[in-house]
């Protein structure tokens, strides 16, 4: 008696094998992600975090026919001691309530089931998601405080200067500045770090997406990303300096304060594609084929 099973039975079958790992995914991440929502989400450093899981989703989503097809040869060794770190980083970060912890640990977890369950292959194509979750990795404020005070500084000197060569009566000291009779402090949301994150992640999805085979072309781009959010943060700190001159503290610190962050993001993006416009120009940098793609990052 011969038992016939075609494609179609055979991926359904292979997805099935999938559901008992997602349930248990989403038991142990729903939690955190909750906590992150309604936690380090809500304030402006991290408030790309759900738009890096989306994209963290749509990233597993894409390899999806490397996750339904039957495995060649898996990895069961190194997935399961890769798994069960991961899961024992989760529990300590659980437990204390230490949500980097948590989040870095869903490295190894997954590393560990794609290895478990579809071998060597499936973890090379999916690399990039693995890297990306970095990206969720939400830092604390002591981080964050020895990066931005750096920047804050710089910004209040490079802005001072900018406007003091412009002829306008403005004078810095630390953070602040002064111009005219107003005194404007240079918060963490105008250090530019929270431009640099987002500009990077952006950066580094668009280039995977584009999928340049010149490496010179990819490591220009990268470079280029923090300069231009950096640039980019300047002019709005400018902007924002001479709205408050001109028409008064309310109108600096009104909507146009929260709109000129979006501006700033919106303008940086534009440079960096322009950018990339340029050196494809220059370098005639080829892609990827589709046909090879998998091949390529696999």
């Amino acid at each position: 008696m011969f038992l016939v099973l075609d494609s179609k039975s055979l991926r359904g079958a292979a997805i099935t094998e999938w559901l008992p790992i997602i349930a248990g995914l989403l038991a142990l991440y729903v939690p955190t992600f909750y906590d992150l929502a309604t936690g380090a989400w809500t304030r402006d450093e991290h408030a790309h975090g759900p738009i890096i899981l989306a994209a963290i989703i749509w990233l597993v989503w894409d390899k999806r026919q490397v996750l339904s097809a039957e495995p060649t040869r898996t990895a069961p060794g190194s997935g399961f001691t890769l798994l069960v770190f991961g899961l024992l980083l989760y529990v300590i970060g659980r437990s204390f309530e230490i949500k980097s912890l948590e989040v870095v640990a869903l490295v190894p977890i997954l590393a560990g089931v794609l290895l478990a369950m579809r071998g060597w292959p499936a973890l090379r194509a999916l690399w990039f998601m693995l890297l990306f979750i970095g990206y969720l990795v939400p830092f604390s404020f002591s981080f964050f405080d020895y990066l931005t005070l750096p920047l804050k500084k710089t910004v209040s000197t490079t802005v001072e200067q900018i406007l003091y060569a412009a002829g306008y009566p403005i004078a810095q000291d630390g953070v602040t500045l002064s111009i005219g009779q107003y005194q404007l402090l240079v918060a963490d949301a105008c250090s530019g770090l929270n431009s640099m994150v987002s500009l990077s992640a952006v950066g580094l999805f668009y280039l995977y997406l584009m999928r340049y085979k010149s490496w010179l072309h990819n490591g220009l781009i990268l470079a280029s990303l923090l300069p231009i959010a950096f640039c980019a943060n300047i002019v709005r700190v400018i902007i924002l300096v001479l709205v408050t001159y001109h028409f008064g503290d309310a109108a600096g610190q009104g909507f146009v304060h929260g709109f000129s962050g979006m501006v700033l993001f919106v303008t940086a993006l534009v440079v960096m594609l322009l950018f990339d416009a340029a050196l494809a120009r220059m370098l005639k940098p080829g892609k990827i084929n589709s046909g090879n793609a998998e091949a390529a990052v696999v």
